[in-house]
């Protein structure tokens, strides 16, 4: 998730690695031509959020989708209406975290701070700091198999 002028973003990553524990550091791949890099190059903070198996949905509009073509804020407006208690009724509900939007049902929210970033091919790597973590539970992560499963991704 990044936020710029009061809009909110959520992307899908595809390349995501813890690089050290002191720091606490993740280092992450943004793809190039993406609203989540713009956001993060005007400074936006990026929270990371581990997401259930229930919320395999959300892949295909925030992963398969451009926040350049797709206005995930108002997406995320639209679809936060009704039952948002339950994820596999409702993946797309939120909630604040500290003064961030997050999905509600997503199992740990990390918020990150840019230490450095470099080109990679067709990502821009960055190196972030942790800042702050929360884990909500331990239980039914969205794993590669999973989004094989549902058709979203080949490897």
């Amino acid at each position: 998730m990044t936020e710029c002028d009061g809009r909110i973003n959520m992307n899908i990553c595809t390349y995501v690695s813890a690089m050290s524990m002191s720091p606490k550091r993740y280092a992450i791949g943004v793809y190039y031509n993406t609203k989540t890099l713009e956001n993060i190059q005007k400074g936006s903070t990026a929270v990371l959020q581990l997401l259930s198996q229930e919320q395999w949905p959300v892949v295909r509009n925030f992963g398969q989708k451009s926040g350049l073509t797709l206005d995930k804020h108002d997406f995320l407006s639209r679809k936060n209406q009704g039952d948002t208690e339950h994820p596999h009724k409702q993946p797309y509900a939120c909630i604040r975290w500290h003064e961030h939007v997050v999905l509600r049902h997503a199992l740990a929210y990390v918020e990150l701070e840019t230490v450095w970033h470099q080109s990679a091919g067709d990502h821009e790597l960055y190196l972030f700091d942790v800042n702050r973590h929360t884990t909500n539970k331990q239980e039914n992560p969205l794993m590669i198999s999973h989004l094989r499963e549902n058709g979203l991704v080949r490897i």
